[in-house]
């Protein structure tokens, strides 16, 4: 169902592209962790190099950067990943996509990634899978990734809001860890 909704969601970008057009909406199906655990093909933690390029396959524009990996929790990874986000500027036509996630250069990141069958690396869930990685006040790596704004639904096809997520990093990892061993998250 999960890879169903990214394709309609990606699919109807197709509709934009147009100059300076802009996709209305995308509806999402929200992911939880234990979800995003198990569905994504790789689990890292990275940075995001400057720079980034914009290339067409079929109607649709993808935007690449470039990952450098520090720790992969799941997956093995080179040094560094091509990241495709939907969406983009080329030659001078503009297409976004609603959802898609963002990033900022030199920012580091942890990413929930699935690798499609035509080998097309991107965040899962659109932007559900994309982790900013930040300090707390007691000095913590944590992370953080705000809520959506696109609708939502849940595996069942139900409408749900999503809410900003917020996790030390520690957390995280050994939540990944259990997941992967086949246990649940407490």
């Amino acid at each position: 169902m999960m890879r169903k909704l990214i394709v309609l969601a990606v699919a109807a970008a197709s509709l934009a592209f147009l100059p300076d057009s802009h996709l209305s909406a995308s509806t999402l199906q929200r992911l939880s962790l234990t979800d995003m655990i198990q569905k994504s093909t790789m689990i890292v933690r990275g940075t995001i190099q400057p720079g980034n390029s914009a290339a067409l396959r079929g109607s649709i524009i993808y935007t690449h950067y470039q990952l450098s990996v520090t720790t992969a929790f799941k997956g093995a990874p080179g040094p560094t990943i091509d990241v495709a986000v939907p969406g983009g500027a080329l030659n001078g036509f503009q297409q976004p996509v609603a959802g898609a996630p963002t990033f900022t250069p030199g920012q580091g990141y942890v990413m929930f990634l699935w690798t499609s069958k035509s080998g097309l690396t991107q965040v899962i869930g659109l932007s559900q899978g994309l982790f900013s990685l930040t300090t707390n006040s007691q000095g913590q790596l944590t992370v953080f990734r705000g809520a959506a704004s696109e609708p939502m639904v849940d595996s069942s096809g139900q409408s749900v809001t999503d809410s900003n997520f917020q996790m030390p990093l520690a957390r995280l990892v050994s939540d990944i860890q259990a997941v992967l061993a086949g246990g649940v998250i407490q």
